[in-house]
């Protein structure tokens, strides 16, 4: 009888703090980084970008579909950094995560790819704040020397068609 008294009580708690932290998400949206995210730059804290991650396969891969430009820059900018098959590329379309497979709560054995610097790096992802935040960490060699980002879930991200 306890046990489903503390039962109840946590499911009242979790839709309480659901409801305080936005709209609910579904029980796979709780559980997978597939959807839409906003990157949000190191230096400044502001959005950068709307990455969309899907499986494919097994495997993850994301893709910028909205670019926040700063003062000066273009609504949709050539990776002038890019090297190999994306050197050249506009920025809406690009593959900027690839091949990460799930194991345990997180995805990992793919990699990355920074669009700033062009710089493609090993990667793994973890969900964060009940599915509605995704650590990024990006690595070279080993996970030690390397940089992670928070990424913000966007529920209500309309994809346009224009790029």
């Amino acid at each position: 009888m306890e046990r489903r008294w503390i039962v109840k009580q946590m499911r009242l708690l979790f839709a309480v703090l659901t409801l305080l932290c936005g709209a609910a998400l579904t029980a796979g949206e709780l559980d997978s980084p597939v959807g839409y995210w906003m990157t949000i730059d190191d230096n400044d804290g502001k959005p950068r970008g709307i990455v969309k991650i899907e499986e494919k396969e097994g495997e993850l891969v994301g893709h910028i579909v909205k670019v926040f430009p700063r003062p000066g820059e273009e609504d949709n900018p050539v990776c002038v950094k890019c090297k190999g098959e994306m050197a050249g590329k506009r920025a809406i379309g690009m593959r900027v995560l690839w091949g990460m497979k799930k194991d345990g709560d997180e995805w990992n054995g793919g990699g990355v790819m920074d669009p700033d610097n062009g710089e493609t790096y090993k990667g793994y992802l973890k969900l964060q704040s009940f599915g509605r935040k995704l650590k990024l960490r990006g690595y070279v060699g080993i996970s030690l020397f390397g940089r992670s980002q928070i990424w913000l879930r966007q529920q209500n991200f309309k994809e346009t068609t224009t790029k």
